[in-house]
C-alpha cells in the first residue's frame, strides 16, 4: 500500500478514496464494487480498515493507528458537537 494513501486517509478518508478511485489506484481488496461505493459514501474509515487488513494484515501498526483514529472520530466527535450546541 502507498504510504501517502495511509497518511492522508487518516485525515481525509473519503477524499483520498475518491482520488484513488479516479486514478485507478485503489488497493487490492475482495469487497464487491457496490460495497466499495456504499462504504466510501457512508463509512469510509471502515473501508480503509478493510483495505489495510487485507493488504498489510492486522499486525501492522497502520491498522491500529487507523482503528484508534476511527474510534476516536466515531465516539468522540459527537460529544464535541453536543457540548458546542449546548452553549
Amino acid at each position: 500500500m502507498d504510504t501517502i494513501f495511509l497518511v492522508v486517509s487518516l485525515f481525509l478518508p473519503r477524499t483520498i478514496l475518491i482520488i484513488y478511485f479516479f486514478l485507478n489506484m485503489i488497493p487490492y481488496n475482495t469487497v464487491p464494487f457496490i460495497g466499495d461505493i456504499v462504504l466510501t459514501v457512508f463509512i469510509p474509515r471502515a473501508l480503509i480498515l478493510i483495505y489495510i487488513a487485507q493488504n498489510l494484515g492486522t499486525d501492522s501498526p497502520w491498522f491500529w493507528i487507523h482503528l484508534i483514529v476511527a474510534l476516536a472520530v466515531y465516539f468522540g466527535g459527537g460529544r464535541k458537537y453536543r457540548n458546542y450546541k449546548k452553549s
